[in-house]
């Protein structure tokens, strides 16, 4: 017998799926309240688990890793820096429990791997796994339909190569599969699973430094441009949901402080490039949204987010119905620092910030990093700020494996 959690949780996704075909009675763009007087419209998108931090390393950072320096887990946040790496071959596996305080069957894993192919280029591969545990479907009256467990996952291969000694580019392709509902029925109408392919474009640049107290540095900037690919759909539903296309960009510097002591301190912006929700017309007098002849929502300010892919991302940067403000609040920033002892030991912390109207998303990060020849160890605990977080109270952790000092080892 299943807990009632698992059963509320159902229903829950089915909302949250559907929403975007259904026409349900609150349609996207009518506001809900106000926090300091500007409106609350959040941007929302089919597949946000493809915007989960996975690892633990940038996870203890403020989900901050854009330009930070290459590892395993670079796949995610910057697959650029795999022509950077030092290595010739790594993989990670990582592992996030998901609504602890709810539930124990839910979570998201990840494994990725990389391996030079020379001094210019690398290969890398990733798996990012979304189960949402045992879920029992009932239909309109409460009769169970079924119990079932719906997942989601998304395959990556990447190919970087590196154009100067300092700058570094990457290519990635990626499928995603979004499976739900196992078919239900909802509104009379039968459910599948979604599946879209999609692509990342990321540039990495890096540069040594020298101070004159003999302290090593090094600077870089990282971009990467996620998920442009194919809007999604669970019905046969003409209409369409965007997937999570997104602009992450930001420096770091890393300071060598003597041959035993590192530390690096990094910043990440994101801004979704998608769509803002317009503002439609209300009638004063009944609430509800006014028409046009032909049966559309009349927006009152903002722009129609019926558009493709490509003008979706051009629109995202000047059709919020609060103008170039709220273009603004749609920023998320991020903020890590790592410090390492004698390359063996290290310490991270970090903030996430959303603005109040966008998600309100904010959370201190802390993890720590264990090196031994072979393999290394990281953990990442989130401290959430003003509301509650999916992945609060819970350990995160990530195991890295280095095949070169694997292949020394066995010499």
């Amino acid at each position: 017998m299943l807990r009632p959690a698992f059963k509320f949780y159902g229903i829950i996704v089915l909302l949250l799926v559907l929403a975007g075909n259904q026409g349900f009675s609150q349609p996207k763009g009518l506001q809900i309240g106000t926090v300091n007087g500007n409106e609350l419209n959040t941007i929302t998108t089919a597949v946000p688990f493809l915007m989960v931090a996975p690892d633990s390393r940038s996870g203890s950072m403020g989900d901050a890793g854009v330009s930070s320096t290459p590892d395993a887990n670079s796949m995610h946040w910057n697959p650029a820096k795999f022509a950077f790496i030092d290595k010739e071959m790594g993989f990670s596996v990582s592992y996030s429990p998901w609504l602890k305080a709810l539930v124990n069957d839910i979570n998201l894993a990840y494994i990725t791997g990389y391996k030079k192919l020379n001094d210019e280029s690398a290969f890398a591969a990733s798996l990012l796994y979304f189960s949402l545990g045992d879920i029992t479907f009932t239909n309109e009256i409460g009769v169970e339909t079924g119990n079932y467990r719906p997942n989601e996952f998304a395959i990556d291969a990447a190919y970087s190569r590196k154009f100067t000694n300092n700058l570094a580019m990457a290519v990635t392709g990626r499928y995603i599969y979004s499976n739900l509902t196992q078919g239900q029925f909802v509104g009379g109408q039968e459910t599948h699973a979604g599946k879209s392919v999609a692509t990342d474009i990321s540039l990495y640049y890096q540069k040594k430094l020298s101070f004159k107290n003999k302290v090593k540095g090094l600077w870089a900037l990282g971009m990467n441009i996620s998920n442009i690919g194919a809007k999604i759909s669970y019905t046969q539903s003409t209409e369409r949901d965007f997937i999570p296309t997104n602009l992450r960009i930001g420096p770091s510097l890393t300071l060598d402080l003597d041959d035993f002591n590192r530390i690096s301190f990094m910043v990440d912006f994101n801004k979704l490039l998608v769509p803002s929700p317009p503002k439609y017309l209300v009638n004063d007098s009944t609430g509800l949204p006014e028409h046009s002849p032909n049966g559309d929502l009349i927006i009152s300010s903002g722009k129609d987010p019926n558009v493709g892919i490509v003008k979706g991302m051009m629109q995202s940067f000047y059709d919020a119905p609060g103008g170039s403000q709220e273009e603004m609040r749609e920023i998320n920033y991020s903020v890590g620092v790592e410090y390492w002892y004698d390359k063996q030991f290290a310490i991270r912390g970090g903030y996430f910030h959303e603005n109040k109207t966008k998600g309100n998303r904010k959370f201190f990060t802390l993890g720590a990093g264990l090196k031994y020849n072979v393999f290394g160890l990281d953990f990442a605990y989130l401290i959430p700020v003003e509301q509650r977080n999916p992945l609060e109270n819970t350990i995160r952790f990530s195991l890295l494996f280095d095949m070169d000092a694997f292949n020394d080892q066995n010499k």
